[in-house]
């Protein structure tokens, strides 16, 4: 499968198996990370990719939807980790940009290039705070 393109997948099971082999290890790393440290979120399929968790959202079309509190999804350069939590005013991906590894932070995303290059005892802690502290401001 070309990696570059979007993947079509309609559950879980579909996107999980839509990665390729050169992300697979890296994706179900995350994957995995994520179920482990944050149990009670429940994992579903949400907007092609998976979400854990969700939370009542206004959209832009000011509907009201629920939207994962933390989603994992593959994307042309990077794996991209959406945290949707906000404490003390601040998105806890950017709060915690500095210590998280060699990734990309932007407001609630973190891009990963390689699992190794990320620091996993501070990407739980966030997961963590996401968990307790769900949404977007």
């Amino acid at each position: 499968m070309n990696m570059f393109k979007p993947v079509k997948a309609t559950n879980v099971k579909e996107y999980l198996k839509s990665i390729p082999p050169e992300r697979q290890e890296d994706f179900m790393k995350l994957h995995d990370l994520i179920q482990k440290t944050v149990p009670k979120l429940k994992v579903h399929f949400a907007s092609n990719m998976i979400g854990y968790g969700s939370f009542p959202y206004l959209n832009y079309k000011k509907e009201k939807i629920q939207w994962p509190t933390i989603a994992l999804a593959n994307k042309k350069s990077y794996i991209s980790l959406y945290v949707c939590s906000v404490v003390d005013g601040e998105y806890v991906a950017e709060k915690n940009k500095d210590s998280l590894g060699k990734v990309k932070v932007g407001k609630s995303c973190i891009n990963i290039k390689n699992v190794k290059d990320v620091d996993l005892t501070v990407l739980k802690k966030v997961l963590k705070q996401a968990a307790k502290n769900p949404g977007l401001r």
